[in-house]
């Protein structure tokens, strides 16, 4: 076996969910691990980075969460994200991508779709996790609209989270 050169991928491991859920946070910053959306590396390497890759799409159930949110990954428990600063709510993708611009919330789709480069310097397992924090109480329908009714204007998703070891 050829061995990885810096730069090199050594492997990849990815979640990918059709499913509609559901994901609340209990108060205002509080994290919220979108839980079907995690994923195992174990790194050959302790000085490998991780590439981690994350989409999700649906809809908040208050409109006003799409611009007072943020998203970001855990490392098993640790939150990977900008620095803390203050009172404010830090993390790597700020909001949700709109894509209907009116205060609405029940049949408008939104996504986010962000990148971190992790370095854990360590060769145990590892699992990553998205998550997210909003502004008070806040719901993240994934895959789905909040009204989510059988008629053509619900639309559905498919999110996913992917890692990648890059060999240093």
């Amino acid at each position: 076996i050829m061995p990885v050169m810096a730069g090199g991928i050594i492997q990849t491991k990815f979640v990918q969910v059709s499913a509609g859920t559901t994901h609340t946070s209990a108060s205002a910053n509080a994290t919220t691990v979108v839980t079907p959306l995690s994923v195992s590396i174990t790194p050959t390497s302790a000085s490998s980075v991780i590439m981690i890759q994350g989409f999700v799409t649906g809809e908040w159930s208050v409109m006003g969460q799409a611009w007072d949110s943020t998203w970001f990954f855990l490392r098993d428990s640790t939150k990977l994200s900008s620095p803390a600063a203050g009172n404010r709510n830090v993390g790597i993708h700020m909001g949700t991508n709109v894509t209907y611009i009116a205060d609405e919330a029940g049949t408008t789709p939104e996504n986010a779709y962000y990148t971190y480069f992790d370095s854990p310097n360590s060769t145990s397992a590892i699992t990553y996790k998205v998550a997210f924090a909003g502004n008070g109480t806040a719901t993240w329908h994934l895959n789905k609209t909040v009204s989510d009714s059988d008629s053509p204007n619900m639309e559905r998703g498919i999110s996913h989270i992917m890692v990648q070891e890059i060999a240093q």
